[in-house]
């Protein structure tokens, strides 16, 4: 046999192995495919009991207690003292027996005496008012202007009120508005040298209360 001969009888076996371990390859797949469709590859998980018994916690009680007030401690007892024996304790007799008189008068102090408001012996108004003699006018040059208010500048009114007696004479004048500068004290010396018509009540000459000014001015 020629080499070229040989050569082709070695492929044709060769083409058929091949074809035979093909059907055997497919053969092997299709049995392990198989096989591994019949076994459970699951891993199997043991079941884990969630209700198991738990630890009970157990509460106490709390009970409040109460407290009680004590009452407080008796004081203590006073310590006696001691009579001596030879000591005579008077009892001090009472006469519940006494007769009360309620026609008798009881012996009181007197009332305090009620000072009695002395009454004005002086009229504010009458009939017939006092009259000035010889007018304001006579009256007002008799002033001596004060060299204190001159040099002050101080002018003006000064009211004095006085009581006109039933004989017209002046009786307690007192200034009831001063200018000061020596011009209150010059005014009460000329109202008391004034003379007046006494002022009448139903024809009776009368006290009569009376104001009167008198004026200071500087002369420019």
């Amino acid at each position: 046999m020629s080499k070229q001969g040989s050569r082709k009888t070695a492929e044709a076996d060769l083409r058929n192995y091949y074809t035979l371990f093909l059907e055997l390859g497919l053969l092997a797949v299709l049995l392990i495919f198989v096989v591994a469709t019949k076994i459970d590859f699951r891993a199997s998980q043991q079941d884990v009991n969630l209700t198991q018994e738990q630890e009970v916690v157990q509460m106490e009680e709390v009970i409040q207690t109460k407290q009680e007030e004590m009452p407080p401690p008796p004081p203590k007892p006073q310590v006696p003292v001691e009579v001596p024996n030879d000591e005579v304790i008077e009892d001090q007799e009472i006469n519940l027996d006494a007769d009360l008189n309620f026609d008798e008068p009881l012996d009181m102090p007197p009332p305090p005496a009620e000072e009695e408001e002395e009454e004005e012996d002086f009229f504010v108004a009458v009939e017939q008012m006092p009259e000035l003699i010889g007018g304001l006018a006579e009256l007002q040059q008799k002033i001596n202007y004060p060299e204190r208010a001159k040099r002050a500048g101080i002018d003006g009114r000064v009211i004095i009120q006085f009581i006109v007696t039933e004989t017209g004479d002046v009786e307690d004048p007192k200034v009831i508005r001063g200018i000061g500068g020596g011009c209150d004290q010059e005014a009460l010396r000329v109202v008391k040298e004034a003379k007046f018509q006494p002022g009448r009540q139903r024809g009776k000459p009368v006290r009569v209360q009376y104001s009167l000014p008198i004026i200071f001015r500087l002369q420019n």
